[in-house]
């Protein structure tokens, strides 16, 4: 695992129409505003996942800085949820060995352009998640 300096910082595919939504789901049920979040295809979005060896062109996973500690694929979204309010329950899902959990989150990963669609752009937040945007 890498170090980073900011934290609670999710990268995610600003042009995945399914990672973009995963931001909004997030947003929705952040009260705290904890999460902020940066696209891969912004300058500190490409050097956050230079950084943790992701490639910037064809990235397989979103990302989630917590605790000064970068995690990725399924241990990512678990993170994340688990520090949502009345989604600690997803904690157990930890419990699920990694590899299957991870061979489940790179499948739909691999696919999701095909399953969800693909923005032209990246996807452009409203005034209130522009704020927490990091670019």
């Amino acid at each position: 695992m890498s170090v980073w300096p900011d934290d609670d910082v999710i990268l995610y595919d600003g042009v995945c129409i399914f990672c973009s939504r995963w931001v909004q789901f997030v947003i929705a049920r952040d009260p705290a505003r904890r999460f902020r979040f940066t696209p891969i295809q912004s300058d500190y979005g490409t050097r956050l996942a230079k950084t943790f060896g992701i490639d910037p062109d064809d990235p397989d996973t979103n990302a989630v800085v917590h605790g000064g500690v970068a995690w990725m694929k399924s241990d990512a979204a678990l993170t994340v949820l688990s520090h949502l309010p009345g989604w600690a329950w997803t904690r157990a899902l930890f419990a699920v060995p990694k590899p299957l959990r991870d061979a489940v989150y790179s499948l739909i990963a691999r696919n999701r352009y095909k399953i969800f669609g693909k923005y032209e752009t990246c996807f452009v937040p409203d005034a209130d998640m522009r704020a927490r945007v990091l670019e």
